[in-house]
């Protein structure tokens, strides 16, 4: 498994937290069954306030099913999917 962290943004004019048909929906993928389906662990996730980014901390198999299991807020703006490491593993190698 490998760290991800992706980050969707959206404008404040298309949010899809104001959306009652949209908003449900979204919320049940950032669940941890539905992750799991795609075989993500999710190790967290937030909004940051007033900024509509969202971001996002999980373990996964690869980018493409990081992308794959986060495809819908894609359509609601941006993803960006990047991997990552934890703060201890860039210590221990000297370098980022």
């Amino acid at each position: 498994m490998t760290l991800y962290v992706a980050e969707h943004r959206h404008p404040a004019d298309h949010c899809p937290a104001a959306n009652p048909q949209m908003a449900p929906f979204l919320l049940k993928i950032l669940s941890a069954p539905e992750a799991a389906k795609h075989g993500i662990t999710i190790r967290a996730e937030a909004v940051a306030q007033g900024q509509h980014h969202l971001y996002v901390i999980a373990d996964g198999p690869n980018e493409a099913a990081v992308r794959s299991w986060l495809a819908p807020f894609a359509q609601a703006g941006t993803l960006d999917v990047t991997p990552a490491s934890l703060c201890e593993e860039v210590v221990a190698r000297g370098k980022c």
